[in-house]
């Protein structure tokens, strides 16, 4: 998808229930009360190479909900380490208006950029996943519910070219030979938005933990284990794979998602989603996106970690017919490479980015606790020629998956949200 300048909106189909933040951003979070709890403000010191030492004013506090399914239930795709979208809706809601560019360099499942959409802005965004593309995409465009039924009725789900032996141990027989089907047709055609939307939902429900998904019990749907493992699990649990009907649990899942999707929200996507710009390639150069465009950016970028990309999408990089070792993902496994790294994108995003315009960059605490990327975060803002205003520290318990430590309880590291806010100043 090529950039359009022509940024040139019908504000009257664009929400009007826009929530009023006249207040400067550090005043707001000092006044939170949303919760219950009051701010707590202490600071954040780092070193520049050069010795100088940089405070940062952090606000600590509750300041999104930790429930479950508080937003949107196009939001519910599974994918690897993503933030919920209040993150990204706190910020766009108070740093934005409806038509401007919100912008995601590293838009994973897309959690930003659909929030932004969904909140009338236009989405950019930025992965080297080729998945990425195939689960924000559809998202922005969904067809009908008739559509994709009819859609399924047109299917041959009994032609396949393939049945990969391998893959029994995830799927009965019957199951596998729909999948196969379902593949040999998506790849064979040019896809429209129902095909899109078809294939968005076929990818997340190829594994998972519930009677909802493809195959067998396994692990959750945002990765795939190997067959041995699987194996494994099979013989540990006594499980073999049950018959599922693919078609159905398709259309299952899409009313899910669809649920909340009313003619006032399709009117908001069907007014943003042509000005999207969505791309497939590293971040740290985007010359596809014009200069001084883009209003805000709100991410989280790969942390100081191992990713086998191949390992973890094997299978559903077999599914879209990619040769995952063809993906190559950038994830340093030291502090000064990873620092390289992202300071190459902050000068990228300084570029992009409106004089005025915001970056909240959100990272989190890795190794235990003892490494805190925001302090790494703000050189990297720094070199960029970005201006850090604040860290916004969201402190809460989450209760799903796993267990996430506040900014309190540090001795096993913490998952919560850190977040380091810069601003291109206007004589940029």
């Amino acid at each position: 998808m090529r950039f359009n300048d022509n940024l040139m909106f019908d504000f009257a189909a664009l929400p009007t229930n826009e929530p009023s933040f006249e207040a400067p951003l550090a005043q707001q979070l000092s006044t939170f009360r949303e919760f219950g709890a009051e701010t707590r403000l202490v600071q954040t010191q780092t070193q520049t190479f050069s010795g100088e030492t940089i405070t940062v004013p952090t606000y600590v506090n509750e300041f999104w909900t930790s429930k479950q399914r508080a937003a949107s239930r196009l939001h519910e795709i599974s994918y690897r380490a993503c933030f919920k979208p209040q993150l990204p809706r706190f910020f766009i809601e108070r740093l934005t208006h409806p038509g401007e560019v919100v912008y995601d360099p590293f838009m994973g499942r897309g959690t930003t950029l659909l929030e932004a959409a969904l909140l009338g802005r236009v989405p950019f965004g930025c992965d080297v996943n080729p998945l990425s593309l195939q689960l924000l995409g559809p998202r922005l465009r969904p067809p009908a519910l008739e559509e994709i039924r009819a859609r399924l009725n047109e299917i041959n789900f009994r032609d396949h070219d393939e049945l990969p032996e391998e893959l029994l141990v995830f799927y009965h027989p019957d199951t596998l030979r729909e999948i196969a089907a379902l593949k040999k047709y998506l790849l064979t055609r040019e896809q429209d938005a129902v095909d899109q939307w078809i294939s968005l939902v076929a990818l997340n429900r190829l594994t998972g933990h519930s009677p909802g998904f493809f195959s067998v019990y396994t692990l959750p749907p945002n990765q795939a284990v190997s067959v041995k493992s699987q194996n494994k699990i099979n013989a540990d649990r006594k499980q073999t794979p049950p018959c599922r009907n693919v078609p159905e649990l398709i259309f299952k899942k899409s009313r899910i998602l669809m649920s909340d999707c009313d003619t006032a929200m399709r009117g908001t996507l069907g007014t943003v989603a042509g000005k999207a710009l969505l791309l497939n390639q590293p971040a740290r150069a985007t010359p596809q996106i014009a200069s001084d465009s883009v209003a805000l950016v709100v991410t989280s970028p790969p942390f100081l970690d191992v990713v086998d990309y191949a390992g973890d999408n094997w299978l559903r990089c077999w599914f879209l017919g990619i040769d995952p070792k063809e993906v190559h993902l950038t994830v340093p496994k030291k502090l000064p490479e990873w620092q390289s790294e992202m300071t190459a994108v902050f000068h990228e995003l300084q570029r992009v980015l409106r004089p005025g315009g915001h970056v909240a960059f959100e990272v989190g605490e890795v190794r235990a606790g003892k490494i805190k990327l925001e302090e790494t975060v703000v050189l990297c803002g720094l070199d960029a020629g970005l201006e850090p205003l604040l860290i916004l520290i969201n402190d809460q318990k989450f209760t799903k998956t796993a267990n996430c430590w506040g900014v309190d309880n540090n001795n096993k590291g913490t998952n919560t949200n850190r977040i380091v806010l810069f601003q291109k100043t206007v004589n940029c």
